[in-house]
């Protein structure tokens, strides 16, 4: 359970491998330059306020609060009324950050925002509680335990997601779109995640399932990629699924963009700070080697899942399939206070090759698919399919006996019905394949 996270503090560590460099042209915003001019002094009046309701706060509140809890929750509380992503993080914060981009942790598998005093789903982790639960982007958790979630205890609420592997915990959740709140029981777990999992949805198409973007994402997808066309053989084209991918670490992003890209931009970042801004470019070589591609989205494809999105559509190098993306296009540096202590703050925005920023719009897919499901009919099977059933039909002329069924219609019936959004995607990556195979074969 976490929040999506863009961490331009590893990206700056990063950043001499990663080949970043500063935007051209890029200098710090002139709002800065003004500000620095013409200071915005803090006014006497508003510190008396805060000490008036420091005081106050420790005098006649209903039970005696120390003070190190007070301003715990006044650092916090200037902190989230700045964005959803900025938050101030003490040793378990810091714990949770690096487990985040680990893939390890105990919990239900579950990414997380905190809106408007609720607790909405972003998306579930593959192969986790969550996911099996039957939970959904776009889910609010409105209980914990039975206990309903408020702006006074979403804090505590959040903690409550995660904990040992093991132990039991009900969420009551209010599906998108529906007004009735489930119940739904489910046991932590050890949460280890394999961001990258690839197969062959068939002879010659690729299937590449990136879950979210951790330190290991890149040479991972390379590993296992490497490996299926080493055994199947060159691919005729991929399909990328990020649906339901929250994100993670920018860096992560630009490698596996990169991956599949010989050249162009991958995303600039811009912010106040001149460290802020940064450009990315591809390097040649292509994983797929020019293969047409297919990326699947959702409206839990956000942040980082987002960057790779843009860097392929805008660079023409894959087909966006899906549902509008969620719209994260910010990024947060994790600065240390001391040991155990830290402030996530959102430092830039990013932008895709084309200059566009998603905050708050999303990517829209190139082809728009609704979340639909598709089910077997209940007519009865026709008799007659074929001239092949017909009575006293002539045989084929070449004497052999052909399969008819063995058309592929089979299988295309049951993806569609598994997932039909994977199986529009098959289509429209075949489609892709012939339209490249064709010219080829007219030169000759």
């Amino acid at each position: 359970m976490r929040f999506p996270t863009l961490s331009l503090a590893v990206l700056l560590l990063a950043a001499p491998l990663a080949q970043a460099q500063t935007a051209p042209g890029k200098q710090a915003a002139p709002a800065a330059a003004a500000s620095a001019s013409t200071p915005d002094r803090v006014d006497l009046d508003d510190i008396r306020n805060f000490s008036r309701v420091y005081e106050i706060v420790r005098q006649a509140y209903v039970e005696p609060v120390d003070n190190k809890t007070l301003m715990k929750a006044a650092i916090s509380g200037m902190l989230s009324g700045l964005d959803p992503h900025s938050e101030y993080l003490d040793k378990d914060g810091l714990a949770e950050l690096s487990e985040d981009t680990t893939g390890q942790y105990g919990g239900l598998g579950i990414e997380v925002l905190q809106v408007d005093g609720t607790l909405r789903i972003i998306a579930p982790i593959d192969d986790t509680p969550a996911a099996r639960a039957g939970i959904k982007p776009g889910d609010t958790i409105v209980k914990v335990d039975g206990k309903p979630v408020d702006s006074e205890n979403i804090d505590e609420m959040f903690k409550e997601l995660r904990g040992d592997p093991g132990t039991k915990i009900t969420l009551t959740v209010l599906h998108e779109k529906s007004d009735k709140p489930v119940d739904m029981p489910m046991v932590r777990e050890r949460i280890s995640v394999t961001s990258v999992k690839t197969r062959e949805i068939e002879p010659g198409y690729a299937y590449i399932r990136i879950s979210q973007f951790q330190d290991d994402t890149a040479p991972d997808l390379e590993k296992k990629l490497g490996e299926l066309i080493r055994k199947n053989g060159p691919q005729k084209g991929a399909i990328l699924d990020l649906r339901s991918n929250p994100g993670g670490l920018l860096t992560a992003a630009v490698g596996v963009s990169d991956d599949f890209l010989d050249a162009g931009t991958i995303v600039t970042t811009r912010g106040r700070l001149q460290d802020s801004n940064l450009s990315f470019e591809a390097h040649p070589g292509d994983l797929l080697n020019g293969a047409p591609m297919v990326v699947l989205v959702d409206n839990g494809t956000a942040s980082a899942a987002e960057i790779v999105s843009g860097a392929l559509k805008d660079n023409r190098r894959a087909l966006i399939i899906g549902r509008r993306t969620f719209g994260k296009g910010v990024v947060q540096t994790v600065l240390p206070l001391d040991a155990d202590h830290a402030v996530k703050i959102t430092t830039a925005r990013y932008y895709t090759p084309s200059g566009t920023s998603i905050q708050a719009e999303g990517i829209k897919p190139d082809i728009a698919l609704a979340d639909l499901a598709v089910n077997k009919a209940d007519s009865a099977p026709s008799l007659i399919s074929s001239e092949a059933d017909l009575p006293n039909h002539l045989a084929n002329e070449d004497g052999q006996k052909h399969d008819i069924d063995n058309d592929g219609s089979a299988e295309n019936a049951k993806l569609a019905t598994q997932d039909y959004a994977l199986s529009q995607a098959l289509n429209v990556l075949k489609g892709l394949v012939l339209n490249r195979v064709a010219p080829a074969a007219s030169k000759h």
